[in-house]
């Protein structure tokens, strides 16, 4: 009995001493303004930074539509949402205007013009004698300072509730927002701060902070006030499934448990699991860029393995496509595109397919993202220890394409600093932010970025780490490199002429010389008082700054570093960057579930939080844990359930977009959408072939580019599918949107007609040699043609051969023989293409085949159609109407097109689902 009184005792105490903490802590929190300057009585002196900028950014003020804009309205301009207080404060302040009056505060244009007791454009702002009113007119009448150099530094927003949960609609929650400064102060700025909902179909808040229930589902109210951005999640059950009522899912992996404890707040029920065929086509298309093939899928619906689905992930994961898909995607990412290149190097053809075979050579590896992004961030054209001579034999083996060197094999990948696009300073600031960080931070180049903390300062304090990185000639090597065009007889040409000149010499055997990314050591800027401003501006921009600031991190001296880059490569791998490993996991999980967990998928701000940020924190965390190894992710992904779920959805869960509880279909990328037409429409030894050589696939094409002659004969078609484009920092580059032309592509394009009727290669073919409804040309032209694909090949060998030879002085007898044997074969070649041109012409031709087809064959090509372009097997209806129409068709032949185009015109052919 004591004990308990003792415990009841030690619990009452506790609970008061909680209060007094609670009611102490409430007391060192300054009252909101609207309570503070509501009387008329009050002395308080408001502050610059915390009360009047804010003010101004709530009224709407420096906004985009007013002075904010960057002509400003009526000869008065303030920073987009008030980010430079200097500036703001002079523009308030000048002498030459009365914005501000300090001997007759109520004269002051500015309280007038808000009051429309003169004629504003913006009208009322606020009423007379308002809490706003007083605000201002007690900063004025206290002098209108602006922020003093003693004045505590904004370090926090702190917003409660953190998280909000609804019952039904109507429902109201007010927010309450406390600002932290750096001297200790804390004050109620809910008034003061600007309000926004992500859906307004979800929950909308008031300009007062007060958040109101709207339909079910789950968004986030976010408030801005200074440089704090804070999202508050906003949740209302879709169903009375939640919580302790939510039914018993299994969660088989990490990321299960994560998605479904999601799910079990808002009472969403997920989707079932997919069937086996379902998921083999999707996870093929995903990891592969690839469809499966008839006997793949019939094998794999016959293996009673437990553990198939996880065998066949890591099946898929080491076949070509996998790596061939994948280097695309990062190609994307670092956009690889053939016009920006276009003067990188003598060979113009070359330098983005060398950026591909470089990417693609690592993934095959399994080299750590983190790895492949060292060797493109710290990337310079010659590598450790080379001299300018080593540098161009081995750069002009390369683009000779002699045996024994491949640009793959380098260290480095330099062209990404190449590109004609990307010379400039800021420019790089926006492209890596883009690419390494998943940030789109162009808005902080000219102002404060609306949704984000990034100001104008931090985005020239980041710029420092990219101003010493150069292409073009390397002054170390300058007269070596003259030396060298000079010998070749092109110093009287510059520019594009120079490039075309280097390109035909080294094409013709001769040694150049190379341009290169490399960075000279710092010239740091200097006081100066030269008064010519134009030299002064020049050499400043020749110059480079002392310090540069990592982004939401410390400044860093880089006039000390060899390379700046390293600190930035350094930060990228520290467990505590918040966007490096994040940035490439979301787009991943994008690529798979059709939006990432941050939507879009680039576009990484404090306003756009995770739908899930548990499941996002957990996957970067472990990724970054396991040395960026990207197969993991991939695998970890691909083997849970939350992936392989169906796309059939129940009641629950059939308004979900966000929450991945079910599957969402999605059209097949450009790339992976041309090669599966051509793919489905292919004989059976030629989708092997398609397959395992990514040779004259499209997901195997290096770089995109309106000049780029490797997508020539496929231009069109991808371009109408949304092939990325990698113009500029935006992953919507790249489109899965639908159009009408896509719709006249597959049904009208001569394209889909030649894939199907192709001869030797495709499944009509095929079938028509089957069904006996294939003339065949001359048996011995054929025997000849044979013949001749042998001697070419063998030519192209012994080629081959004598060019490894050519310079090696001590090989001169096994040249001689080799050369001999080139000859030999060329004049047999040129002998068999007559004789084979007094032959029989024409190719294998399709015959009319009026016969009825047997029973057992219609079925069996019924159902390999289906197999080889949906996936799956007909059902009993479709086996009845496509068996109907080939039984009534006249020519047969035709019929068999007939079905092979229909299919392909399905939706469901062009979806991942």
């Amino acid at each position: 009995m004591k004990s308990i009184r003792m415990t009841s005792y030690c619990f009452t105490f506790m609970a008061g001493l909680l209060a007094l903490t609670a009611a102490a802590t409430a007391a060192d929190i300054k009252q909101p303004v609207t309570q503070r300057f509501a009387a008329p009585e009050t002395k308080e002196t408001p502050q610059f930074q915390q009360h009047v900028v804010p003010l101004l950014g709530k009224l709407g003020c420096n906004g985009r539509a007013c002075h904010g804009s960057f002509q400003g309205k009526g000869d008065f301009r303030l920073s987009l949402f008030g980010y430079d207080f200097a500036m703001d404060h002079k523009q308030m302040t000048a002498e030459d205007v009365a914005r501000i009056n300090l001997k007759d505060p109520a004269k002051s244009l500015i309280l007038q013009k808000a009051l429309e007791e003169v004629d504003h454009e913006g009208g009322q702002r606020f009423k007379p004698n308002s809490w706003q009113h007083r605000l201002l007119s007690r900063w004025i009448e206290n002098g209108a300072q602006g922020v003093l150099k003693d004045a505590p530094k904004f370090e926090r927003l702190e917003v409660t509730p953190n998280a909000i949960q609804f019952k039904k609609e109507g429902e109201t929650v007010a927010l309450r927002a406390v600002a932290v400064w750096s001297d200790g102060t804390k004050e109620d700025v809910t008034p003061l701060c600007r309000y926004q909902t992500n859906n307004e179909q979800i929950a909308t808040i008031s300009e007062t902070g007060v958040v109101i229930a709207a339909k079910p589902g789950d968004t986030h109210v976010v408030a801005f006030y200074d440089s704090g951005v804070i999202p508050v999640p906003v949740l209302q059950p879709v169903s009375d499934q939640y919580g302790k009522n939510y039914p018993q899912i299994a969660a088989n992996t990490k990321i299960d448990k994560l998605v479904i404890a999601k799910l079990q707040k808002l009472g969403m029920v997920p989707a079932e699991t997919c069937d086996d065929a379902e998921f083999l086509r999707r996870v093929s298309l995903d990891l592969t860029g690839t469809l499966p093939a008839p006997h793949e899928i019939e094998a794999f619906l016959n293996n009673k393995s437990p553990n198939k689905r996880s065998e066949k992930i890591d099946e898929l994961i080491e076949s070509p496509g996998y790596a061939a898909w994948w280097t695309t995607k990062l190609c994307d990412f670092t956009q690889n595109n053939y016009d920006d290149l276009i003067n990188a190097a003598p060979v113009r053809e070359l330098p983005s397919q060398h950026w591909y075979d470089w990417i693609k050579k690592r993934v095959e590896d399994n080299e750590g993202y983190d790895k492949i992004v060292e060797g493109i961030l710290l990337a310079t054209s010659r590598e450790p220890g080379e001299d300018f001579d080593q540098f161009t034999k081995s750069m002009n083996k390369i683009y000779q394409e002699k045996p024994g060197q491949e640009f793959a094999d380098r260290d480095h990948m330099p062209y990404y600093w190449a590109r004609r696009n990307f010379r400039n300073p800021d420019d790089r600031v926006l492209g890596f932010a883009y690419t390494f960080l998943g940030i789109r931070i162009q808005c902080a180049q000219c102002h404060k970025h609306p949704f984000d903390q990034w100001t104008q300062t931090d985005f020239k304090e980041f710029r420092g780490f990219f101003t010493r990185v150069n292409f073009g000639v390397n002054p170390e090597s300058r007269q070596e490199y003259t030396a060298m065009v000079e010998e070749l007889g092109a110093d009287k040409v510059r520019g594009n002429q120079l490039v075309r000149e280097l390109n035909k010499q080294i094409k013709n055997g001769k040694e150049v010389p190379f341009m290169e990314v490399y960075v000279p050591k710092a010239r740091v800027q200097k006081a100066n008082n030269n008064k010519n401003k134009k030299q002064k501006k020049r050499r400043n921009n020749r110059q480079s700054p002392a310090t540069a600031k990592l982004l939401g991190a410390e400044v860093v001296e880089i006039n000390k570093m060899d390379d700046p880059r390293t600190a930035l490569m350094e930060w990228l791998r520290r467990e505590d960057n918040p966007y490096f490993a994040k940035a490439f996991v979301n787009r991943v999980w994008a690529s798979y579930f059709n939006r990432g967990i941050i939507e879009p998928a680039d576009d990484l701000n404090l306003a756009n939080p995770p739908s899930n940020g548990p499941l996002l924190d957990y996957l970067s965390r472990e990724f970054a844990r396991r040395d960026f190894d990207m197969k993991w992710l991939h695998r970890e992904i691909a083997n849970s359930d939350t992936y392989q779920r169906s796309w059939k959805t129940n009641k629950t869960n059939e308004l979900d977009e966000v929450n991945f509880s079910h599957f969402i279909p999605r059209r097949m990328p450009a790339e992976v959408l041309y090669d599966a037409i051509h793919q489905a429409t292919a004989s059976d030894d030629a989708i092997d072939s398609f397959k395992n050589s990514i040779d004259s696939r499209a997901i195997g094409i290096a770089a995109s580019g309106v000049r780029n002659r490797a997508i020539r004969d496929k231009q069109y078609a991808l371009t109408i599918f949304g092939r990325s484009t990698r113009e500029s920092n935006c992953d919507c580059d790249r489109s899965v949107d639908p159009s009408l032309l896509q719709t006249m592509y597959i049904k009208n394009d001569n394209d889909v007609y030649s894939a199907i009727n192709r001869s030797n290669s495709s499944w009509l073919f095929q079938v028509g040699q089957q069904l006996g409804a294939v003339q065949k040309p001359n048996e011995q032209k054929e025997h000849m043609n044979d013949r001749m694909d042998q001697v070419k090949e063998q030519a192209k060998a012994a080629k081959q051969r004598v060019n490894q030879l050519k310079n090696q002085e001590d090989k001169k007898k096994q040249l001689q023989q080799a050369q001999k044997r080139l000859r030999t074969l060329t004049a047999q070649l040129k002998k068999m293409k007559q004789l084979s041109s007094r032959m029989g012409k024409g190719p294998a031709r399709m015959q009319t085949l009026e016969k009825p087809i047997p029973a057992d064959k219609t079925e069996e090509i019924i159902t390999r159609t289906y197999l080889r372009s949906l996936s799956r097997y007909p059902t009993e209806s479709e086996r009845t109407a496509a068996r109907k129409y080939l039984n009534e068709s006249q020519d047969k032949m035709a019929g068999v097109y007939d079905l092979i185009w229909a299919v392909l015109n399905t939706k469901e052919f062009m979806l991942v689902h």
